[in-house]
């Protein structure tokens, strides 16, 4: 049942607002000393069992974590917020860019297939994101919902992964800025406003002050108030919607229905290859689901803002792709500036200036949204002490994690200083679609299993179909990307994932949502896994790399830190529920 909270006055004292002690930073009994942290060390295997497969609870993330906070994030956001937040943050430079590069390499006139299909696949994500920000209405996100069902260690490793990706990507973002700032100055040198130093090593002596100004500025906004932000991100995606819907028109007014033959230049292969792509222009709505805690009616807000948005982005993407393929042959198209190229070639050579300006503008309302929603990350994360909990502090005069978003600043603008985007672009989105792929999980583990209530012989074929189902997935990815195109390999693959899936659906439901839930449970989130799980199989290896290397430097800290300081807190507030029951 969705428990939603009105912190009215502050939840603590504000006299630790100003503390910069160990006991801010580590309070935590494992850490009061040297002896005692040795002894906590000592503990480690058992430590780790206990934490391994703790689950939290919707009452804990909801009441006890958001103490930690001191003062309440201030609750002031709508449906209509949250859309435009949405759409301001997913809707970026991207569809500029990307578009015209896949539908001349990959798709041709059927791009606008390759964004339905990854429209599909990111609205089933948002479908089980919004069950759990309208249960759980928390700043966490993923996080959050990962901690309840899936287990501490898990979200940990989610959460950490997606939060660096979420820094060196705003770092890669201001980057892209300073960068088209100064291409559409010079056009010949997109590092106009950038500083050599010989001294450095290559890829990271390029120094851009424009990207670190940027993010200065729009993590700034972020941290002055949430409705201010809402407010700015709403006029600015106005005017960037105002620049869509003119590219719309022109785009049929002047296009040519024989510019769409062949329509599958390159087969179905093409369109799903063009889809792995272009799927990362749907990213970033993950963030505005953070913003559920400052949401006025989440079962209402959550619902309307982040589904309504989704459907309405994938159909602006679709007519955005089909205007460009009529405008333009898509043998012509030019992969670098697409859109303008475009206008020139219709006699319409001032438009472009729009285009730039809309490009611009998406980049800076993602790096907006993404400051709100990277704070709100780390804002849960340290009320759990997994990092220090000076981190969860809400400031009392503007009421947002000012400490949260300054680290992420402090990080984000270090990176954009130094690293080039060659270096960036190598730290990419394998996360993304894990913790996507994680979200379905866990929504089908709320669904098909509550704890001392689900009968052990229903957990196990549940946990059976669950591991068929998942299993099935790497299947059709595994042959659809050894190049098999036997109908026989996929019904040897797909036929599995059909009957777990169907195993699911024959097994009795533990929770039922009360007030809005993802339709087609369990079909709809096996989907979900198959799909993300599709398209994790398209990335390189550097990014299967990359996320074990992560991942191990974070365990390394969670073994060391985490682990000892989300143990102690556990157990005192096991202790503190102990002694207000009684004897």
């Amino acid at each position: 049942m969705a428990v939603e909270t009105e912190l009215e006055t502050p939840l603590r004292g504000t006299s630790c607002w100003h503390q910069w002690n160990k006991q801010a930073f580590f309070p935590e009994p494992s850490f009061e000393s040297t002896t005692s942290y040795k002894s906590a060390l000592k503990q480690t295997y058992p430590r780790l069992k206990n934490r391994l497969f703790s689950r939290s609870t919707d009452a804990t993330e909801l009441i006890t974590l958001q103490q930690e906070s001191k003062q309440p994030l201030q609750k002031c956001l709508t449906w209509w917020d949250l859309t435009w937040l949405c759409f301001g943050s997913v809707v970026g430079s991207g569809i500029f860019v990307i578009t015209g590069q896949e539908a001349k390499k990959h798709a041709g006139p059927a791009i606008v297939l390759s964004y339905l299909a990854s429209g599909l696949s990111a609205l089933l994500s948002a479908f089980c994101y919004t069950e759990f920000a309208v249960e759980i209405p928390v700043a966490g996100g993923s996080f959050s919902f990962l901690r309840v069902e899936l287990g501490d260690f898990v979200a940990y490793i989610a959460a950490g992964n997606i939060l660096l990706e979420a820094v060196v990507g705003a770092a890669g973002l201001a980057r892209s800025w300073s960068s088209y700032l100064a291409s559409m100055i010079d056009s010949n040198n997109s590092d106009l406003l950038r500083f050599k130093v010989d001294c450095f090593a290559d890829g990271f002596n390029l120094l851009d002050p424009v990207a670190v100004l940027i993010l200065l500025v729009c993590n700034g906004i972020a941290m002055s108030g949430t409705r201010r932000s809402s407010w700015l991100n709403w006029i600015s995606s106005i005017v960037s919607s105002c620049v869509i819907v003119f590219v719309i028109i022109v785009g049929f007014v002047h296009g040519k229905t024989t510019n769409l033959d062949p329509f599958l230049p390159y087969g179905t292969e093409g369109v799903f290859e063009a889809a792995a792509v272009v799927y990362w222009s749907y990213t970033g709505f993950d963030m505005v689901a953070t913003m559920a805690e400052e949401t006025k009616k989440p079962s209402r807000d959550i619902p309307i803002g982040l589904v309504g948005s989704m459907c309405m982005i994938t159909a602006v993407y679709c007519l955005m792709a089909l205007a460009l393929t009529m405008m333009v042959k898509y043998t012509e198209i030019d992969m670098n500036a697409a859109y303008s190229i475009a206008f020139r070639q219709i006699g319409m050579n001032w438009a472009k200036y729009l285009v730039s300006v809309c490009a611009l503008k998406g980049m800076t309302t993602s790096l907006l949204v993404g400051s709100l929603g990277q704070a709100r990350y780390t804002t849960q994360i340290a009320r759990a002490h997994m990092i220090p909990p000076w981190f969860a502090l809400v400031h009392p005069k503007t009421q947002t994690p000012i400490n949260a978003t300054l680290l992420v600043t402090t990080l984000s603008t270090i990176i954009a200083l130094f690293s080039s985007l060659n270096i960036l672009s190598s730290v990419f989105s394998f996360s993304t679609l894990s913790i996507f792929m994680l979200m379905a999980v866990a929504l089908l583990v709320r669904r098909y299993y509550e704890k001392d209530v689900t009968p052990k012989n229903n957990l196990v074929k549940f946990l059976v179909c669950l591991t068929v189902v998942v299993a099935s997935s790497i299947g059709i990815t595994a042959f659809w990307n050894s190049n098999g195109r036997g109908w026989i390999g996929y019904v040897v693959t797909i036929a599995p994932w059909f009957l777990g899936t169907l195993g699911m659906a024959l097994l009795p439901k533990q929770r039922v949502p009360k007030l809005w839930g993802v339709p087609l449970v369990p079909w709809l989130p096996s989907l979900s896994i198959a799909m993300n799980l599709f398209l994790i199989g398209s990335l390189g290896y550097l990014a299967f790399l990359r996320f074990i290397i992560c991942s191990a430097v974070m365990l390394v800290y969670y073994l060391l830190v985490g682990l000892h300081a989300t143990y102690d807190v556990a157990h005192q507030n096991q202790e503190k529920s102990n002694n207000e029951e009684g004897p």
